[in-house]
């Protein structure tokens, strides 16, 4: 099974100034899905500017990452249904990217877990002591609201990844860390379950990239 790309999308990156291969990178991208889930692994032609975007990001294609409105400055908050791929193709991106785009996949249930478990420590864990070789340790944080909120030794029920991301904004002001996310919440949601302050902030640190409604769950 071949991957298909609409011409309609596909063509405006073949049409605009760039020293990249698409095709040859969206080919590698489908073989390495195909050997980490399966050969029926396949992008679809809906979600392929979706997936695009993130092409763009991870090759550092400035001029593609501008035609797309996509700041290479900025992480990636990665927004679609459940079950339409999103944690996979993260996991598949995270298996190709080039040394400096290298980065770590953490459940955000996990982080609320590491919290009861050992308190402040884990949010420093994942943000201030959050370093490789002397540099900020970019951080995929998978299923943001999924996460229940979390106590240790009894103290009040707190939104663990609320400081997170806060703590992480001010780490990316200042040492420039970056984060990325994935998530089945839309806007309003977000907002919601973290509040105007943190959404506001979560602008500032991401480029949203949403699947469509209509992505079908690949899990059933």
């Amino acid at each position: 099974m071949q991957t298909t790309t609409p011409s309609s999308t596909y063509n405006s990156t073949r049409t605009m100034k760039t020293p990249y291969d698409y095709t040859a990178a969206l080919q590698t991208l489908v073989d390495k899905g195909r050997q980490l889930y399966g050969p029926g692994y396949r992008i679809p032609d809906l979600e392929m500017p979706a997936v695009l975007k993130l092409l763009c990001w991870f090759l550092g294609d400035e001029q593609s990452a501008a035609a797309y409105g996509v700041s290479l400055q900025k992480g990636l908050l990665l927004s679609g249904p459940v079950g339409c791929g999103k944690s996979a193709v993260i996991n598949i991106l995270r298996a190709l990217c080039k040394p400096r785009w290298a980065f770590s996949i953490v459940p955000c249930h996990m982080v609320a877990l590491s919290f009861a478990n050992d308190g402040h420590l884990a949010l420093e864990k994942y943000t201030t002591r959050c370093w490789r070789n002397n540099r900020p340790h970019t951080i995929c944080f998978d299923d943001l609201g999924f996460e229940s909120n979390a106590a240790h030794f009894g103290n009040n029920n707190i939104n663990v990844m609320l400081q997170v991301l806060a703590m992480r904004y001010d780490l990316f002001i200042h040492q420039g860390m970056l984060t990325h996310v994935t998530t089945n919440l839309n806007s309003e949601e977000l907002e919601a379950r973290y509040g105007n302050r943190i959404r506001s902030r979560m602008r500032e640190m991401f480029n949203l990239i949403a699947y469509p409604a209509g992505s079908t769950d690949k899990r059933t």
